[in-house]
C-alpha cells in the first residue's frame, strides 16, 4: 500500500496511516486503502483495530483533502464521499477500533477519530474541526458524531471557532479516554487491544453495536431532514465556500461576505 502500512498479529490490526509528506490527509487514495484494510481485517476477524500515525508524528490526520472537494453546487460530504464510507467501516466494524494519537488531528479526520470506540492521546494531540475556515457546510452524521462525543456546547464552539482544544481539555470532555505520555503510548494501547482481544468477540460485537445505536436513537424526521438539506445546499453553492476553496489553494486568509 502506498498510504498506509497495515500489520495482523495477535488478533490485532494496525493501520499506519503512512503520508508524511502530505500530513497524513485524508485523500480518496488514502480512504480507499483504509477500506481494503478494514475488509481484510473482517477476513480475518481481527478482534481489535488500532488507527495510528508514525511514531513522532506531528500531524495525526491534517484532516480531508481540501483539493478534493467538489466545486460549488456540489455536496462536499454526500453519503458516497471516501470519508463517509470509511466513517461508516469504522462504526459497523464488529470489533472496537482504537485511535492512537500523537499530533494534532484537524477536519475530517477529528470526525474520523471520534468515530473510533477508544481514543488514547498524547500531550500533542490537539484536535479542531475547521469547515467555517473554508465555508464546508458540515453533513448532519457528522454532526451528531460530535454531539454525542462532546455534548452541544462544546460543539457549537469547536465549529463557530476552528481552534483546536489541547490534550488535556480533550481528556476532560471525555474526548480522550486516557492521556499518557509519547513513551507509554505504545505500550499502553497494545496492553489495552490485548485485554480486549482476551474477551468475547461476540460479547463485544453485540455492545458495540448495541451502543452505536442508542446513541442515534433521535431519528430525524422527513421534514427536518429536507430543512436540513436545504441549508447545507445553501452553503456549498455559495460564494463564500467557493471564496475558502480558493483562499486554501492560493494560501491566503479567506475573505467571506455571508453570501
Amino acid at each position: 500500500m502506498k498510504y498506509l502500512n497495515f500489520e495482523f498479529n495477535d488478533d490485532i490490526g494496525t493501520i499506519t496511516f503512512n503520508d508524511d509528506d502530505r500530513r497524513n490527509c485524508l485523500s480518496t487514495a488514502l480512504l480507499e486503502e483504509l477500506l481494503i484494510c478494514f475488509d481484510k481485517l473482517n477476513q480475518k476477524n481481527a478482534r481489535v483495530i488500532i488507527i495510528r500515525a508514525n511514531p513522532g508524528s506531528k500531524v495525526w490526520s491534517s484532516g480531508f483533502n481540501i483539493k478534493e472537494l467538489p466545486h460549488p453546487g456540489n455536496d462536499p460530504l454526500s453519503y458516497n464521499n471516501a470519508l463517509e464510507k470509511a466513517l461508516r467501516a469504522i462504526q459497523e466494524f464488529p470489533a472496537p477500533v482504537i485511535a492512537m494519537i500523537e499530533g494534532s488531528v484537524w477536519g475530517g479526520a477529528c470526525e474520523l477519530a471520534f468515530t473510533s470506540d477508544i481514543l488514547i492521546g498524547t500531550p500533542t494531540a490537539t484536535f479542531a474541526i475547521t469547515p467555517a475556515k473554508i465555508g464546508v457546510p458540515y453533513n448532519s452524521s457528522g454532526i451528531i458524531h460530535f454531539l454525542n462525543i462532546v455534548g452541544i456546547n462544546i460543539a457549537k464552539e469547536m465549529f463557530f471557532t476552528a481552534q483546536p482544544i489541547s490534550a488535556s481539555k480533550a481528556e476532560n470532555l471525555g474526548i480522550l479516554n486516557h492521556l499518557v505520555t509519547a513513551d507509554e503510548l505504545e505500550e499502553f494501547t497494545f496492553k489495552m487491544a490485548k485485554q480486549i482481544s482476551a474477551n468475547s468477540p461476540l460479547s463485544i460485537r453485540v455492545v458495540k453495536k448495541q451502543i452505536n445505536t442508542l446513541a442515534a436513537a433521535d431519528p430525524l424526521t422527513p421534514d427536518t431532514f429536507e430543512m436540513i438539506q436545504d441549508l447545507r445546499r445553501e452553503a456549498y453553492e455559495s460564494e463564500d465556500y467557493l471564496e475558502g476553496l480558493k483562499a486554501f489553494i492560493q494560501k491566503r486568509p479567506a475573505r467571506f461576505t455571508g453570501k
